[in-house]
């Protein structure tokens, strides 16, 4: 005797559109911008001042380089108010 075979069900990859997923993607809309960081890594560092990271490693061993903070996984950022401060203290200098 033949097992009979029952049709399978398809799995869309597209969410369906409900009244509860509109509600959804509206708040999302409607909610406040997300903050600014108050960090900074590493890589954002350097691209913005066009520096290595070698660079970046050798002032913070000299002290030259803005105060870092480590994270628990071991990662470095910099505070944005550290940082402006920083760079303000450089124009002074020049």
């Amino acid at each position: 005797m033949p097992a009979s075979k029952t049709p399978r069900r398809t799995t869309d990859s597209v969410p369906r559109d409900t009244t509860a997923t509109r509600r959804a993607r509206a708040a999302l809309r409607d909610a406040s911008p997300a903050p600014s960081p108050k960090m900074i890594t590493v890589n954002q560092f350097c691209t913005d001042l066009d520096i290595s990271r070698s660079t970046f490693y050798e002032w913070r061993a000299k002290g030259r380089a803005p105060k870092c903070k480590k994270l628990p996984n071991g990662e470095l950022r910099i505070l944005l108010e550290e940082y402006e401060r920083w760079l303000a203290d450089l124009g002074d200098a020049a």
